[in-house]
């Protein structure tokens, strides 16, 4: 008896789907959701189509299998991600139709209006595509936001240069509407056949799959485009998104980008100059170029031949957790070490992110109350970087990072800014231990010093900027590697230890190595670990270790007061690279007079100018805060003018496009 019910059931679906097409079934037994199932098709079947024309238009842009399966397969999870996302947000609303008959009356239209609205954007910006790649050879971003904010001279543009773009958008617009209207208009009001228990379980499991497809990574960060990033081609890596993702991150880009004038207030972009100029080593050269106002050039210490460039940067290693700084006994090697190379006692960071620290040791950007530019939508080209300039003298540069280096847009910033190898978890040869975050700093060290090892056998200097991450919550590292500080092994200092035992074994091993005798290592921290208190900036927590090794670089104390900012054009001057640049900071190498001696800090949205006579306070929409020891005869007013024009210089060139 069970056989025939099965049998005849089997027959009745089969029988359904005959006489009924697919839609028309999904449409009686879940009723409005075919729409949303059909909306998710769609929108993929589209972004697919067009991905793949655009790439089959450009195609002396792809030169391998690699790149073109790189382009499909980042795609596909970026489509994935948009769709999960714009349909998580409408199966709240078409749950409530389930159970409450009588707001399908209000809910059909405005869930009609939504998906008819999405689509047409989604073909509309990927018919324009093309068009905007020709012009300015990438997909819709920020520029396309800004355009749409001049509407009178963009309409004038388009309809005297691109009538035929213009005609070509309209016409798929009309057949977007059409499409929607067949596809989705019938399928709302539909009663469901299938029971509210089943309907329910349905909802609940399609939406838990939205968030996981809106992620789309079960690491610690959502998707992002540096997570699909592959190339030093932008276009390439801009092909791997879709236009309309391309263009709502960077709305949401735009919106991260307060500028520090809507904090601070205004100055005249004359006075923020001519007070920055006179506060730099180079004061009296004559800054004549407008597009670039701080380029200048910039004649190195050394002039022998160009010397190899690494920085070792320590996640999180505050001045607090080094004996030779005052602080904790958590650091026997690096303790060491400063007795060997240029211990730099007295440097601050810039701030209290990783990003903030690589913006400063690889950019020498100024701090803003904005993020970080290597999360900045405007930066991500044709940014100055000290990669970009050492790459024009024949450097190899490099990216070494035992996680994803995806992670704060890392990727995406560097391929486009001067790396051209980036080396994180999934190249690793080896790993003998891995953590929430990558690999041990141990493995971290390893890969690094197999790379350096093979870039010294090339005709060419190299570049490598090396970035732990096993002093990071939640302090994860190899057993029986120390003797534990804390009597819990996964703690704060505990994790600084053994990130300063493998810093140690590194140095040992980079000692004996046949790079040692021309490269110069600088080891620093990117923030400290725990930037708090009830001040306005907690400048002692902003104090960071930083050293100078290598061979022939004469052991010193150096307490002269120094910002992270000092740190590029210095390393750039010991190498060997005389040439233009924009940066601000001081070159160490030479005499830096105790009134110029600086260290620049951004705290939330509170921001600090420390020099050796005194310290000036910004706080959003308040007056300055001003502590002085009256040694100078320098004017309140003059210090903060002084303080509040470099609070400000980071984001007027950013805001013009100046920092190149």
């Amino acid at each position: 008896m069970g056989k025939i019910t099965i049998e005849k059931f089997l027959k009745n679906q089969f029988n359904a789907l005959r006489n009924y097409n697919l839609i028309f079934y999904l449409k009686d037994k879940i009723g409005g959701l075919t729409s949303l199932i059909i909306f998710s098709i769609s929108i993929l079947a589209i972004l697919s189509f067009s991905r793949i024309i655009l790439l089959l238009w450009i195609p002396t842009r792809i030169i391998s299998n690699e790149e073109l399966l790189n382009v499909i397969t980042g795609g596909i999870r970026i489509d994935i991600s948009s769709i999960a996302f714009l349909m998580g947000i409408s199966l709240p609303l078409l749950f409530i139709t389930v159970f409450i008959n009588k707001s399908v009356k209000y809910l059909k239209p405005i869930l009609f209006i939504y998906l008819t609205a999405i689509l047409a954007v989604f073909i509309f910006l990927e018919v324009i595509t093309p068009s905007f790649i020709l012009e300015f050879d990438s997909r819709p971003n920020r520029l396309f936001i800004e355009y749409l904010s001049n509407f009178k001279e963009i309409s004038s543009m388009i309809l005297s240069a691109y009538k035929l773009e213009l005609i070509i958008s309209i016409f798929f617009l009309l057949i977007s509407f059409r499409i929607s209207f067949l596809l989705f208009r019938r399928s709302f009001g539909v009663k469901p056949s299938l029971e509210k228990k089943y309907l329910s379980v349905l909802y609940i499991s399609l939406f838990l799959l939205c968030i996981l497809g809106y992620r789309g990574t079960m690491n610690h960060r959502p998707i992002n485009p540096a997570m699909v990033s592959f190339s030093n081609d932008h276009l390439l890596n801009s092909l791997s998104i879709n236009s309309f993702y391309s263009v709502a991150f960077a709305l949401r880009q735009i919106y991260l980008e307060t500028g520090s004038s809507d904090y601070y207030g205004n100055l005249n972009q004359e006075i923020i100059f001519n007070i920055v100029k006179k506060a730099t080593l180079d004061e009296s050269v004559n800054y004549q170029n407008d597009k670039n106002p701080l380029n200048i050039y910039h004649k190195a210490t050394y002039e022998g031949r160009p010397k190899n460039i690494v920085i070792l940067l320590q996640e999180s290693l505050g001045a607090r957790y080094i004996r030779a700084l005052g602080g904790l006994p958590l650091s026997p090697e690096l303790d060491k070490l400063m007795s060997e190379g240029w211990n730099l006692t007295n440097l601050f960071a810039t701030g209290t992110r990783s990003a903030r620290g690589i913006e400063a040791v690889i950019t020498g950007f100024t701090p803003t109350t904005s993020r970080a530019v290597i999360k900045l939508d405007k930066s991500q080209q044709n940014f100055f970087t000290i990669a970009n300039l050492l790459k024009s003298h024949n450097y190899h540069t490099q990216f070494i990072y035992g996680g994803e280096s995806h992670f704060d847009n890392m990727k995406n910033f560097f391929l486009q800014n001067g790396f051209e190898d980036i080396y994180d978890i999934k190249r690793f040869d080896k790993i003998e231990y891995k953590g929430s975050w990558g690999a041990s700093d141990e493995d971290l060290y390893n890969q690094a010093h197999r790379q350096f090892e093979l870039l010294n056998k090339n005709d060419k200097p190299f570049f490598s900027l090396v970035f732990t991450s096993s002093n990071h919550s939640p302090y994860e590292f190899p057993d029986n590697k120390i003797n534990l500080y804390d009597t819990k092994k996964n703690t704060r200092n505990n994790a600084a230890k053994y990130a300063d035992y493998a810093l140690g074994k590194f140095f040992k091993k980079a000692k004996n190595s046949d790079y040692w005798d021309n490269t110069i290592f600088m080891v620093v921290a990117d923030h400290d670990s725990r930037t708090s208190g009830e001040t306005i900036v907690p400048i002692d927590n902003f104090h960071i270790p930083a050293l100078i090794l290598g061979k022939g670089i004469t052991e010193k104390q150096d307490n002269r007061l120094l910002s992270q900012i000092d740190i590029p054009p210095t390393l750039l001057s010991m190498a060997g690279i005389s040439d233009f640049h924009p940066m601000i900071g001081h070159d160490f190498t030479k005499f830096i007079p105790k009134k110029k001696q600086r260290a620049l800090m951004q705290y939330h949205k509170n921001f600090a100018y420390l020099t050796l006579d005194d310290i000036v306070f910004l706080r959003p929409n308040e007056k300055p805060f001003v502590i002085r020891n009256n040694k100078n005869n320098l004017s309140e007013q003059y210090l903060v003018k002084r303080a509040k024009s470099h609070a400000l210089l980071g984001s007027f060139l950013y805001d013009n496009s100046l920092y190149h």
